[in-house]
């Protein structure tokens, strides 16, 4: 898969999280242990992590996620933070 598939596999990754838990929140590891599992290489997760950085940070700019941390609102991602739909703040 090229990276560009990869990134748009992530942020339709992470929207689906969105949509299938209202009103919860989804940590990152979970949509790359998903593109890893839909590539056949599940213990290999972690190299999934960078896309989906990358990913978060795209539908941040489009205004279709919210992050937060402990309950606190992040408007960037920065350190650890949970995925959430934009009108579910934590």
């Amino acid at each position: 898969m090229s990276g560009t598939e990869a990134r748009q596999q992530a942020r339709d990754g992470i929207l689906g999280f969105v949509r299938r838990r209202a009103g919860k929140t989804t940590c990152p590891s979970e949509v790359a242990r998903q593109l890893a599992e839909s590539e056949g290489e599940p213990e290999a997760w972690r190299t999934y992590m960078d896309v989906v950085h990358a990913a978060v940070d795209d539908l941040l700019e489009q205004d279709r996620i919210h992050l937060s941390w402990k309950s606190k609102s992040m408007p960037t991602r920065s350190g650890p933070y949970r995925i959430s739909g934009r009108h579910e703040k934590s």
